[in-house]
């Protein structure tokens, strides 16, 4: 049987906004896909072996939390970075999203070194980007929707040699601006889309899964699956954000 291990990055720190549903989403997947999966909680100051990690999943946390997940981090940043170039696979949502790139600055002005480890900065803006969100993603041809719910106050810009996860169809995206949001070097992928987002988008959970075993030379063989649920809600979700989206529009015409 195929298997692969997943590191759980701060459990109690990065859980905002369903983010615990994401790592549900996997293992459930993977035990339907007949993949055996070990979940390896780790907490500050716990001792990890990176090079024994095939997924890394990040969820999301306050600006405090990300100051202290940042400080115990970068004591293995080289390792990390290591990892990353080597193939391994993270999953960063919001605040670690935030956390991959050269440094955050809040809005106090305070800026919060990252871990430096894809390219990308970030920056306070002056209002929240909150609500739902699709976004044609690019992880595929042809394309598929990914869907979720978004609120950060900070402003994503990337840098050359990352592409973003996917376009904005509806929502604010990584700054409200250039209508892209995520982001994508190797198999590293980092989102603002909460709410959870792996259960609503199974095609995205199943990738992981994929890009994980691939990472220690196993094949992903998938089983047949019956998605209609995941699908439906997924449908759903399209639906709720374009009807808020066209009253938005009313309301302002």
């Amino acid at each position: 049987m195929a298997g692969i291990k997943i590191y759980h990055l701060y459990p109690d720190h990065l859980n905002l906004y369903g983010d615990r549903g994401n790592m549900i989403a996997l293992c459930r997947r993977a035990e339907w896909h007949n993949i055996s999966i070990e979940v390896v909680p780790v907490r500050p100051g716990d001792k990890m072996a990176f090079s024994q990690c095939d997924l890394l999943f990040m969820g999301g946390g306050q600006d405090s939390d990300q100051q202290m997940v940042a400080e115990d981090l970068k004591k293995r940043s080289s390792e990390l970075s290591s990892a990353v170039e080597d193939g391994m696979v993270i999953f960063a949502v919001c605040g670690s999203y935030q956390l991959l790139g050269s440094h955050y600055i809040t809005g106090s002005g305070e800026k919060i070194g990252g871990l430096e480890l894809i390219n990308l900065y970030t920056e306070a803006g002056t209002k929240r980007l909150i609500g739902n969100a699709v976004i044609n993603c690019s992880l595929w041809y042809p394309t598929k929707t990914l869907v979720g719910f978004e609120n950060h106050a900070g402003k994503t810009y990337l840098g050359p040699g990352l592409k973003p996860l996917g376009q904005v169809m509806i929502g604010h995206g990584n700054n409200g601006t250039d209508k892209t949001e995520g982001a994508v070097y190797k198999n590293v992928i980092g989102t603002y889309l909460h709410g959870s987002l792996l259960p609503k988008n199974p095609w995205l959970t199943d990738f992981l899964l994929e890009k994980a075993l691939a990472y220690r030379g196993q094949d992903f063989i998938p089983a047949n699956l019956d998605d209609s649920l995941e699908e439906q809600a997924h449908n759903a979700f399209i639906k709720l954000a374009g009807s808020k989206k066209h009253k938005r529009m009313s309301t302002r015409a």
